[in-house]
């Protein structure tokens, strides 16, 4: 059994029977429960650790653990409706109110209930994790000179350098500055880059975190359509011409939810276009290392080939690595790096040095390439297996374009259903077992048609996904099937 499931079976255990000792009765030894559970010592530590954090437990260092005494009565909440009418007010000049919607990044946050499959993770399943790797460059970091103290404002010199190398050879360690994950570093970015009320031109679709991140600092988006060559520089050309815009935010590879890549012949077109409107390119490169086996070569950066400094880059190790490695890099030339910087201390001072020294231990041990590889064959598999259980369970959901790296695909819904509300089909999805992700967050403007996405990088493996889409099959033969339209021959 996996250690995390045991010790949530344990600590499962103790909880149902706290009922049987008295406030501040001890309960078993360690080494009792380990041999009535046949669990590992660390497993025991670790599920009473649980029990501890939830209050339920105390311990007694060479005594052992107790039940703890009831917790007093919550006292009743006061009247907080107050706060309705100071939140919902705009306090000033604003054109945008900096509300804060949460919802289309919660999808692919939260865990799905048991038993349900989750086709809509943003992060790579477990068992694809270098959970060992991990623990290994953690442990080694934590024994470094100087691990626990503070370290440089812009992250560690070693660490702005890996990155800076990763990004381009043009750019060197003193053009980067260490985050905590891609979302603060696109936070900091569009706060430093446009003032509240300002449009940001945005792809359409694109990554809901983006486009809650831009409305909580009272930015406007504004959509400039992709297709299978990612955007269209005609249109952006336009969108900036009409709103005035300085930033426009894309993902060149393997774009969220598309999976499109920016074709060689717009690249430089993208930049040129933003460099006459005196305007940055933020540039999210968030599936960098998710590339498959099958992929071929791919274009550098767009910040790699950026003398002006039009660029802003976005990147970071926790797609690839782990949802806790929450370390990033943020890539600029010229004054806005000053900007960004200031606006990066104030938030949150630096990332904490420990987790910096063990990104370091990470990509610098030779597991690191080893994980990429595995990494890179297995979500070929897991893309070959859901399109292929796709073909067969649910050929009239459209499927525009077959991405080479990335995680998931982005699914049109038949044409005949262009009016069923596709929540309808999220909802239904889940009472048949599978969670999948809604198109609607992903556009900033009222969408052109129905979509859902699906991540088979979130999924087990192939068998996984194969039951998943059959789950699928079932819950649009209730909603969409039943509405007038058929979804198979």
């Amino acid at each position: 059994m996996h250690e995390r499931s045991s010790v949530a079976d344990l600590a499962g255990s103790l909880r149902s029977e706290l009922n049987r000792y008295s406030p501040g009765g001890k309960l078993p030894s360690s080494r009792a429960l380990v041999e009535r559970f046949r669990v590992s010592p660390v497993t025991v530590s670790r599920a009473i650790a649980q029990l501890v954090a939830e209050g339920l437990v105390v311990t007694r260092p060479g005594s052992g653990a107790f039940r703890a005494q009831p917790r007093p009565d919550v006292s009743p909440s006061g009247d907080t409706s107050w706060q309705e009418v100071s939140l919902s007010g705009d306090g000033g000049p604003e054109v945008v109110p900096r509300t804060v919607d949460a919802s289309g990044v919660l999808v692919t946050l939260a865990a799905p209930p048991p038993g349900v499959i989750e086709l809509n993770g943003g992060y790579l399943h477990p068992s694809l994790q270098p959970e060992r790797a991990l623990a290994a460059a953690l442990a080694r970091a934590g024994r470094r000179p100087g691990a626990w103290g503070r370290p440089p404002t812009d992250g560690l010199t070693e660490l702005r350098s890996w990155f800076a190398r990763e990004i381009g050879p043009a750019l060197t360690a003193a053009d980067v500055l260490i985050t905590a994950g891609g979302q603060s570093a696109l936070a900091t970015a569009l706060r430093a880059l446009a003032p509240p009320g300002a449009p940001l031109l945005v792809e359409s679709p694109t990554y809901p975190g983006m486009l809650a991140v831009a409305r909580a600092a009272g930015l406007r988006p504004v959509p400039v359509p992709v297709d299978a060559d990612g955007v269209r520089p005609e249109l952006l050309d336009a969108a900036f011409r009409a709103t005035g815009a300085r930033v426009f935010v894309c993902q060149p590879l393997f774009q969220n939810p598309t999976g499109a890549v920016l074709a060689p012949g717009r690249r430089a077109e993208v930049i040129r276009i933003a460099h006459a409107a005196g305007a940055f390119v933020v540039e999210d490169d968030f599936a960098c290392r998710l590339v498959h086996d099958d992929a071929g070569p791919l274009p550098a950066p767009l910040a790699a080939d950026d003398p002006d400094g039009v660029v802003v880059h976005v990147r970071s190790l926790t797609k690839i690595a782990s949802p806790s490695l929450r370390v990033g890099a943020l890539a600029a030339r010229g004054p806005v790096l000053g900007r960004l910087r200031a606006i990066q201390v104030v938030d949150s001072f630096f990332v904490p040095r420990p987790l910096q020294e063990a990104a370091l231990e990470l990509v610098g041990s030779p597991a690191w390439g080893h994980h990429l590889r595995s990494v890179s064959t297995a979500l070929k598999n897991r893309r070959t297996a859901m399109t292929a259980a796709l073909s067969l369970e649910l050929p009239a959901l459209t499927l525009p374009h077959v991405p080479a790296g990335g995680g998931s695909l982005w699914l049109r819904l038949p044409e005949a259903e262009a009016g069923t509300d596709e929540s309808a089909v999220v909802s239904a999805a889940l009472r048949a077992g599978v969670a999948i992700a809604p198109g609607r967050p992903y556009f900033c403007a009222e969408p052109p048609a129905p979509h859902i996405r699906l991540s088979y990088s979130a999924a087990a493996g192939a068998a996984e996904i194969a039951e998943g889409i059959r789950r699928l099959r079932t819950a649009c033969d209730d909603v969409l099937t039943g509405a007038g339209g058929g979804l198979r021959p």
